[in-house]
């Protein structure tokens, strides 16, 4: 099932820790849309280490949006076999 936060009007570090929250919730085929008024730097680092990918859209209100997912894990040569 898809997550959504709307951290814009929330006080750091609240909308990080609820995101890392929320990406444990959600599964293969799911996403979370977080809106927020900046570009989250050290969130894009926790991200990249733990296989997720996101996509950032401007939005007309001057938020960001971001739809982040997991990055789907390549089958090893025994899942192949």
């Amino acid at each position: 099932m898809d997550q959504f936060i709307d951290g814009r009007e929330m006080h750091p570090p609240e909308p990080f820790e609820r995101t890392l929250e929320a990406l444990d919730l959600i599964g293969d085929s799911d996403q979370l849309i977080l809106l927020l008024h900046c570009q989250p730097q050290p969130l894009f680092n926790v991200l990249r280490r733990n296989g997720y990918r996101w996509e950032e859209v401007s939005r007309p209100d001057g938020c960001f949006e971001y739809r982040i997912k997991k990055i789907a894990a390549r089958p090893t040569s025994s899942e192949i076999d």
